[in-house]
């Protein structure tokens, strides 16, 4: 077995020992920080922020700095192994990357060079609705990887039927449904800015490249009557939705106005806040892939998911970017897993940012994590390279706690390993 930890370890100090020092920071803060320096001022806003005050971000850090590792000592904890079994699938990383919308704004290359790192680590990638390359050509870049596919389902359920065939021609082994986000949230960081990427083309690629969608034909009327106003800022925001169309300048020149209809399908098109239960036994007559539910943060939830089939749930609040003064993530895990009671796997998202928030994570019931932003901020700053430096440097660190604490495996982390104290004490609370 491979130690991750001193490999890296040593890799990083020869490097230095010769002058050549981090191109993607390993402290957390250095790392976004050199990432938003780089990304325009709008793009920084769209993957940083989250909903209202951000107090659900907030929650979702506290949640973990609440939670602390007893480790154990004089144990031989020489050979470790980080590797999970998933699906039938065993995976190197109890790691996923969590789908995420709109990565050209991070990177030309986008998802195809966050899929091309995925599989270079050997862990699976989550493809967006909102990618900025259609579903086929990141499964290309994926190559032999293990993908899964993320679905927005919108007003249109043909449209979600096409995406899901096309996931499922292309070599995606799983369809994850996020259900918090059938409208958006309430985004201060974006709308101070007043950006919304989808506005300027961007983040479509799936529905200009679906034979479904550019087949439907809708009112391209705002039902609202709301329009732009003129000024030099609508000049600006033409000429962005003039480059981020595909081929040459002529071309992206001459079918402007067919993009603008196509951007004012989509929005008309992808909302649906009246998504139920009700509509879910209909997705599983679509597909035979494992149907995972992504946004889950209620027992009650949890048990609906068992009792309508669902194959996993993934706990989740988005990062902190739709319900402000939420829950944090993790607090909701325990109770979920739980519920579950083991008939299914539970995966976390949300708030994940280094190896001992992966040890609370799978202590608490999680059988794999999903990583969101850092992977983005590593992108910004070195494409694929980047994100390959983040992949590496979380696995290091997750080795290294693991062993420090006194476990060799992920299955010996359950509840006894932590301790819950308050923040504003340092009292140990009641388990």
């Amino acid at each position: 077995m491979v130690n991750r930890s001193r490999l890296r370890q040593k890799r990083l100090y020869l490097d230095g020992f010769a002058g050549k020092y981090c191109a993607v920071p390993v402290i957390l803060r250095d790392l976004e920080q050199q990432a938003l320096r780089k990304l325009s001022a709008r793009a920084g806003a769209y993957f940083a922020g989250g909903a209202g005050a951000e107090r659900t971000m907030a929650a979702n850090r506290e949640a973990f700095d609440r939670r602390r590792i007893v480790q154990r000592v004089l144990r031989d904890v020489s050979k470790r192994d980080l590797s999970v079994e998933l699906f039938g699938q065993r995976l190197p990383l109890p790691v996923l990357l969590a789908p995420i919308g709109v990565l050209e704004l991070a990177h030309r290359e986008a998802d195809l060079a966050a899929a091309r790192a995925a599989a270079a680590e050997g862990i699976p990638f989550v493809t967006s609705s909102q990618a900025s390359y259609p579903l086929e050509d990141i499964a290309k870049a994926n190559g032999e990887g293990c993908r899964w596919f993320q679905l927005y389902w919108s007003q249109r359920d043909e449209i979600a039927k096409s995406f899901i065939a096309r996931a499922e021609a292309s070599g995606y082994s799983g369809l994850v449904v996020t259900l918090d986000t059938t409208e958006l949230g309430w985004r201060p960081r974006d709308l101070s800015r007043g950006y919304l990427p989808f506005m300027a083309g961007r983040g479509i690629a799936n529905y200009v490249s679906d034979p479904v969608f550019t087949a439907i034909e809708v009112d391209g009327q705002d039902p609202e009557g709301l329009r732009p106003p003129l000024g030099l800022g609508l000049i600006r925001s033409a000429l962005e939705l003039i480059g981020a169309a595909p081929g040459k300048s002529l071309e992206r020149l001459l079918t402007a106005p067919e993009r603008i209809r196509t951007i004012r399908k989509f929005i008309a098109l992808y909302s649906r806040p009246h998504l139920t239960w009700e509509d879910l036994p209909r997705l599983r007559e679509w597909t035979r892939l494992p149907i995972v539910l992504k946004g889950i943060m209620h027992p009650d939830d949890a048990r609906r998911a068992l009792e309508l089939g669902m194959n996993g749930v993934i706990v989740s609040n988005h990062g902190g970017r739709q319900v402000d003064g939420g829950i944090g993530a993790l607090d909701a895990l325990p109770g979920i897993v739980d519920a579950i009671d083991g008939k299914i796997p539970v995966l976390f998202d949300s708030g994940i940012r280094t190896g001992a928030d992966i040890i609370k994570a799978l202590a608490l019931g999680a059988r794999a994590v999903l990583l969101g932003r850092p992977y983005a901020y590593g992108l910004a700053l070195r494409g694929e390279a980047g994100v390959r430096d983040v992949i590496a440097n979380l696995a290091a660190d997750l080795d290294a706690n693991l062993g420090l604490s006194g476990h060799r495996t992920l299955s010996e982390l359950d509840r006894s390993i932590l301790e819950e104290r308050s923040l504003l004490t340092g009292s140990r609370l009641e388990q």
